[in-house]
Formats: structure tokens, sequence, C-alpha cells
């Protein structure tokens, strides 16, 4: 029987206050309420969680390095990195697996400088302004892009 499926579950600077930060624009879920979503629909789906959050860009990165042999796909909301996270970027440039783009808000609605995302184009998609069902939604997709035959 082989192992299920490492899905990487990485959450930037300051998605730590979810729930109370800008409930206006994010909601009142919180991070752990996210995250508690994400683990029973990675048991529904099959797939293994590695879930961190950090307010580190260098922690996130970390994380990537450490499972580049065994994670088979990522999903990143990258808050604040989204627009000068270049170790980021770079770091998802380099791995073998899907990254998926996360952000509850649209950001290409919202202030100017937040409408541009250097790390969209490292990254196979992104998935925006659903609230934490960008989440599940990104989750959803992910577990089926791993589950396809290589090359499919």
């Amino acid at each position: 029987m082989s192992a299920k499926p490492l899905i990487l579950v990485l959450h930037g600077p300051n998605l730590n206050l979810f729930g109370r930060r800008e409930p206006h624009i994010y909601g009142s879920t919180t991070l752990a309420q996210i995250n508690e979503k994400l683990q029973k629909l990675a048991g529904e789906l099959g797939v293994e969680l590695d879930i961190l959050q950090s307010n580190h860009e260098g922690a996130l990165v970390d994380r990537f390095h450490q499972h580049i042999d065994r994670a088979a796909g990522a999903l990143l909301n990258p808050a604040g990195l989204t627009q000068h996270g270049v170790s980021l970027h770079d770091a998802i440039k380099a791995m073998p697996f899907p990254v998926l783009e996360i952000h509850m808000s649209n950001i290409a609605a919202r202030e100017e400088w937040r409408t541009h995302s250097i790390i969209s184009p490292a990254v196979k998609a992104t998935i925006q302004g659903l609230g934490w069902r960008s989440y599940t939604m990104g989750l959803r997709a992910l577990a089926e892009i791993v589950a396809e035959p290589k090359g499919a």
C-alpha cells in the first residue's frame, strides 16, 4: 500500500490573525478553523497535509526545501509576500511539484499595489476571492492534479 500524497499548506505573514484582521475583507473564520476544514477535506480526498504558518519568508522557503523530494504539491497563501517575495518565487520555481497560489480576497479588486503578484508566474494557478473556500477549492483541485498519471 502506498503512502498518501503529501500536500504542503503554507500560510504567509499575518495570516495567523485571520478572524481578527480586517474581517470586512477576510471574514471571521480563523486560521485554525481553515486548517480544520482542510484536514477534514484531506481525509476525504486521501491526502496528507503538512501545514505551516510563518511571518518569515525564510521559514516558508525552508519548508519547500525540506519537502522537495516528498511533497506531491503545495497550497501557498503568500499574503504580504505576494508582491515582494523573490526568495519564495525562486523556491517555487525549483520545486518539481505543482504549487497553487491562494488568496482569500480578490487581490485584483483591491489597492493598486496589491494587484501584481510576483508569485503568480511561478505557480500552476491562482485561486482567489472565495474567502476560506479559496483554500478548499485549491485542495480539491490539487488532489485531482496529483492523482493524475504523469503526463496526463
